[in-house]
């Protein structure tokens, strides 16, 4: 008997067992199971919350979860196919997309606000230009590192060279401040909050003024291709998540408070309080995605950081969400 016979064999006598019980039987689109990307900074605790909220059992979908530190590394995790869906800025995108045809399957959220230039409060410093000759604490490869290099960092009269560049993960920084190794830290949030109350660092600017960094849901085109139906299914939860936020954030902020507290962090539900409010949470599908994706796109063309600008009726998928809300 050949194995296509026998998986066949199994599975009729599996869903004879199942109404043999009186349960439903697994319909013939069976939703596959997502291997879920997020990073452990501010960024990525939406999807935090989305995994603990119980939506996605209640949509009937598994999930695994693959926790980083920024989403340049899930971008990297998907581009290798070891991860199905994450969150991460439009730069970090668009490197995903040109490395690995990553697509766009809803935006979350807006986390301009939470990316700060936070310098040593004994240095009293002000303003960028005077991080030349200092050195800088940067998640190299991020998306908040390509903005304070590629835009921030020459707007304020810096050029590659002028400063030190430290290479570092964002949940290292802090510490790497206190201990004066650093003078300053290209950061996310909690860790420009934490760094302020703790006495240790002064943000002096936040990039909202710069970007207002849209935060993306992306999808490998594999995981999209084989099966529609399970991306649709996630992201009805996401819709459901949304109005969590909106109408229960005590219930939100909680789940994520003990994510941070678990991690050790310690950090007053005041401070807490400060860096979540900088997360404007809204999932969805903005139609007026295009001009600032290609914007950072012929930036990341100029500094050879992609090999073309993306084709963007392919790299954005807002029928996907669309789907979902029909």
């Amino acid at each position: 008997m050949s194995n296509g016979r026998v998986e066949l064999t199994r599975r009729q006598w599996l869903a004879g067992g199942v109404l043999a019980l009186g349960l439903p039987a697994r319909p013939a689109w069976a939703l596959e199971t997502i291997r879920q990307g997020f990073q452990t900074n501010i960024w990525g605790m939406p999807t935090y919350y989305l995994l603990k909220s119980g939506l996605l059992e209640k949509h009937g979908l598994r999930f695994e979860e693959f926790a980083v530190p920024s989403g340049n590394l899930t971008m990297q995790q998907m581009v290798a196919r070891q991860v199905d869906l994450g969150t991460y800025a439009g730069q970090s995108f668009i490197i995903g997309h040109d490395k690995g045809g990553l697509v766009v399957i809803a935006q979350i959220e807006q986390v301009g606000r939470t990316a700060q230039v936070v310098t040593r409060k004994d240095l009293n410093l002000t303003k960028v230009s005077e991080l030349k000759g200092r050195k800088v604490a940067n998640q190299t490869g991020s998306s908040v590192g390509n903005i304070f290099t590629d835009v921030i960092a020459p707007a304020a009269g810096l050029k590659k060279g002028d400063f030190q560049e430290v290479r570092m993960d964002v949940n290292n920084m802090v510490s790497a401040m206190a201990a004066k190794t650093v003078d300053a830290m290209v950061n996310v949030e909690p860790y420009n909050e934490i760094a302020v109350a703790e006495g240790i660092g002064i943000s002096i600017m936040d990039f909202s003024k710069v970007d207002k960094m849209p935060v993306f849901m992306a999808a490998t085109p594999d995981f999209v291709d084989k099966s529609p139906e399970t991306v649709v299914a996630y992201l009805k939860c996401w819709q459901e998540a949304a109005r969590d936020f909106k109408d229960n954030p005590g219930k939100v902020a909680d789940v994520i408070y003990a994510f941070f507290t678990s991690k050790g962090y310690a950090m007053s539900r005041e401070t807490f309080a400060k860096a979540l409010a900088k997360v404007e949470v809204d999932p969805g599908f903005p139609s007026d995605l295009v001009p600032g994706l290609q914007k950072d796109a012929e930036v990341l063309l100029r500094e050879k950081k992609i090999s073309a600008i993306p084709d963007w009726k392919k790299a954005l998928r807002p029928d996907l969400w669309a789907k979902a809300r029909g």
